[in-house]
């Protein structure tokens, strides 16, 4: 039984039903409908903590998926998980790869730059100042990317730029 039939809230049903409806009037052929509910099952998925289940929706989906967009979503969102389950070297993998099929992502570009810097306090509590260093200017960036294309978002990357002395503008916004 496909998850989405597993629903047992309202809000998931309606949802499902939406999107059910929204499927059947869309003009795409029948590999990109199919690959929608893949991604729609990983997301469902996603959001219970059934990552594995996740994972294996957005690995068939980007099997189907043929659209770059499309595809970024889908890679961000595997990153997504591998990130929340610490695995930051895939995890990185996967919003390049998401980047590089859709540069306008500023969502990945603040992930990316987040595990720099959680990387770079971890060798700076460990000590290796120099490699602390070139993990947070690798973070900086990345969040100075994200803050270009999302000027309003990412407040507390700005204010750490601006204090760091990484930031070359006093605002973004």
């Amino acid at each position: 039984m496909p998850r989405t039939q597993k629903n047992d809230n309202f809000i998931d049903k309606s949802f499902t039903v939406m999107a059910d409806i929204i499927l059947k009037v869309l003009p795409a052929n029948k590999k990109a409908k199919e690959a929608f509910v893949y991604y729609r099952d990983g997301m469902s998925a996603q959001a219970d903590g059934e990552y594995a289940e996740a994972l294996e929706n957005y690995e068939e989906a980007l099997k189907l998926e043929e659209d770059p967009n499309d595809r970024s979503y889908i890679l961000y969102n595997m990153g997504l998980i591998h990130a929340s389950n610490g695995d930051h070297v895939t995890a990185l993998d996967f919003y390049e790869q998401a980047i590089s099929l859709n540069p306008r992502m500023p969502s990945a570009l603040n992930n990316i730059a987040v595990i720099y810097h959680y990387q770079g306090e971890q060798a700076k509590s460990e000590g290796r100042e120099t490699d602390a260093e070139a993990l947070y200017d690798k973070a900086a960036e990345y969040w100075k990317q994200a803050i270009r294309l999302a000027p309003n978002n990412y407040i507390e990357a700005q204010n750490w730029l601006k204090i760091n002395g990484r930031s070359e503008m006093d605002v973004y916004f």
